[in-house]
């Protein structure tokens, strides 16, 4: 096996040369550091990643925490963009645990036992202690959609308050004036955000605010299932529904067939994330778009950009969405 002596003595450099290449140092001109990657290559060196940590200080690794299931559409297409960002990064990607149960655990000590060189964060409620612990941690952080910053911590989200306003007025456009929210789990500032986007959006349709018309769910098929048959079951239900995530409108709309009624005729249904499934799914469904792929991607490239400068600023980011028309929204129909 080569070593990286081997490398610096077939590419005629010194064994300090070889390692700056190496570790992408910038005072190496551009025909040395090919030479030396050709002599990598003809090699076959493979450089000891340890080592390589212990000049750099770090692990190439990072960390991520998701609390919400796997098979959750949005959670896939999230996981596939931090996929893509990593792919040629050179960081590894480490799926952390937790056990937020437990009085004496530390998400933060739990990070620093597996060495990561930073970590993003998904679906973990701000009043956490965990998040308390990594905001005012040296750790690199990056949130997704939980509006928390600090030293070394920022995070990334999509326009929540006026995406669910855009459902809202489409709704309100098509002549509905009995439109529903089926809300995910209030605490979050995310689902904060959406219940207030709905909000406003009824007020500026000139439309009452109707407790009775908004239902709390888990952001799932079943979820929005159960809070959809509560809104059906009102001696006046609505006419259109808007939900807190795709799963929850599909939910939604299985439970409107179920009695026996149609979407859009009957009732319009709306959607939040426009994952794949909002493609394929039949009829196809409205919902909105909030750039999935691209938060995943976006969120490592910050994270890595903290790792690697300790003076780099932890962002702020707000991922614009728009509403994606389809065929789950109609006009009223008039009695």
């Amino acid at each position: 096996m080569a070593s990286i002596h081997d490398v610096a003595k077939h590419a005629g450099v010194s064994v300090a040369t070889v390692s700056k290449v190496i570790n992408n140092y910038p005072d190496v001109s551009d025909k040395t550091r090919k030479k030396v990657n050709k002599a990598i290559d003809h090699l076959r060196y493979q450089p000891n990643v340890v080592a390589r940590g212990l000049v750099k200080r770090r692990s190439w690794t990072v960390g991520v925490l998701l609390t919400v299931p796997f098979t959750n559409p949005f959670v896939s297409e999230l996981l596939e963009g931090i996929k893509t960002a990593l792919e040629n990064s050179g960081y590894d990607l480490v799926r952390l645990s937790t056990r937020f149960d437990d009085p004496n655990y530390s998400f933060l000590k739990h990070c620093r036992s597996r060495n990561v060189d930073g970590v993003v964060v998904f679906g973990v409620d701000k009043d956490n202690r965990g998040v308390d612990e990594l905001i005012h941690s040296d750790l690199p952080t990056m949130f997704v959609d939980t509006d928390q910053v600090g030293k070394r911590a920022g995070y990334i989200t999509t326009d929540n308050h006026n995406a669910i306003r855009m459902a809202v007025s489409h709704l309100s456009e098509l002549g509905h004036r009995k439109i529903a929210y089926i809300s995910g789990t209030l605490g979050p500032s995310m689902a904060n955000l959406r219940l207030e986007g709905y909000r406003a959006g009824i007020r500026e349709s000139g439309l009452e605010y109707n407790p009775s018309y908004m239902e709390v769910c888990d952001y799932s098929f079943d979820g929005g299932s159960q809070a959809a048959r509560k809104l059906l079951e009102l001696p006046n239900p609505p006419t259109g529904i808007i939900c807190a995530s795709d799963m929850s409108a599909f939910g939604a709309i299985q439970e409107i067939e179920r009695h026996g009624l149609s979407v859009p005729e009957d009732i319009s249904v709306i959607g939040f994330d426009n994952t794949y499934y909002a493609q394929v799914f039949k009829p196809g469904l409205t919902t909105v778009n909030q750039n999935i792929f691209n938060i995943g991607v976006r969120s490592i490239e910050f994270l890595i950009a903290m790792v690697e400068n300790a003076e780099y600023s932890p962002p702020v980011i707000m991922e614009p969405s728009h509403l994606v028309i389809r065929h789950t929204t109609a006009k009223v129909q008039t009695v």
